[in-house]
């Protein structure tokens, strides 16, 4: 009986031993104190903002890449009909950068080159401006938030130590480890926030490149257009 006892309370010993041993991070990050819920709480809005940032721009560059692939053929054939309005006419119901980039140069047929060609650019670096807009804070994002993160654990250490110091050095070791550990959970939590923000805001840049680079393919194609024979 009492080694029956025994084992009984050795495998209860443990089962609290493997239980104390289990926590997650909801459980770090309500108990990780005022400063580190605040840290966090931060990291989770930066997040937010970031996914917002980074779905609302590509599915807006997602629409801008759309054009139809015989646009320009139809361009060309009115152009060299000498039916600029119809050409107008297409542009102006095509809702895309490349559209509105043709446009402005078929609305300057007749004059210099030159000035055709410095429309065009003007009129892409509005375009461009477009696809980029608020990209910039998704990069803010990936190099703030493992920052704040380090932030809430230097906070958090500082407490620890602050604690072990105010006891005379007699702290209990568990509840310093604990308040260690409990710390840099917002370091992590500030790491994958930036990874997850750097990642978006890099195929952000990429998708927008590539829209940038079909602009100006149509850019110099409606140029040797007017510089064909008639």
């Amino acid at each position: 009986m009492v080694l029956f006892q025994d084992l009984g309370e050795t495998s209860e010993v443990g089962t609290t031993i493997s239980e104390e041993k289990t926590l997650s991070v909801v459980d770090l990050i309500i108990n990780g104190g005022a400063a580190s819920s605040v840290i966090v709480i931060v990291l989770f809005v930066l997040l937010f903002v970031a996914l917002y940032i980074y779905f609302e721009r590509i599915f807006a560059i997602k629409a801008a890449s759309k054009i139809d692939k015989n646009f320009m053929n139809q361009i060309r054939d009115h152009v060299m009909n000498g039916k600029l309005d119809a050409a107008k006419l297409l542009c102006a119901q095509t809702d895309s950068p490349v559209a509105r980039l043709t446009e402005k140069g078929v609305s300057r047929i007749g004059k210099p080159l030159d000035d055709i060609n410095t429309a065009i650019e003007n009129a892409g670096t509005l375009e461009v401006y477009k696809l980029e807009k608020n990209v910039s804070i998704l990069a803010t994002v990936a190099g703030a938030a493992p920052m704040i993160g380090f932030l809430g654990t230097v906070i958090g250490m500082i407490l620890a130590f602050h604690e072990m110091a105010s006891s005379g050095g007699q702290a209990e070791m568990g509840s310093l480890a604990s308040g260690i550990y409990t710390a840099m959970t917002t370091t992590v939590a500030g790491l994958i926030v930036g990874i997850i923000a750097y990642i978006g805001y890099n195929h952000l840049v990429n998708r927008t490149d590539k829209v940038v680079h079909k602009m100006e393919a149509n850019a110099v194609e409606f140029l040797d257009l007017l510089n064909e024979p008639v």
